[in-house]
């Protein structure tokens, strides 16, 4: 009896992405060039608007190529401590609370 083979779909497992970048950011990137443009209305403003664009989406994409899940993974990254302390020693004396902590 051989073991059953269960294909995995590509489109079930793909990474959350807009125009080839992660979704959040691109929209976000979008949304600051669309209100630089239409808040200032000068032909100054237009151009770095659609270079802000378009900059914003190819550094987007490339972050994306790299790693898809970049963002998550820096968010989850700022999370952490910068210094944990160390705790091991033998004259530590442990408090009840540090025991009840682990389980």
């Amino acid at each position: 009896m051989s073991l059953r083979a269960i294909p995995i779909r590509r489109a079930g497992n793909r990474h959350n992405l807009f125009m080839g970048g992660d979704r959040e950011l691109v929209m976000f990137a979008g949304l600051l060039a669309f209100a630089l443009v239409f808040s200032a209305q000068e032909l100054r403003a237009t151009v770095l608007g659609v270079l802000l664009w378009f900059a914003a989406l190819y550094a987007l994409r490339l972050m994306a190529k790299s790693d898809p899940k970049l963002r998550s993974v820096y968010l989850r990254h700022r999370k952490y401590r910068s210094y944990y302390p160390a705790r091991s020693t033998h004259f530590r004396v442990n408090r009840k609370s540090q025991g009840k902590q682990y389980q």
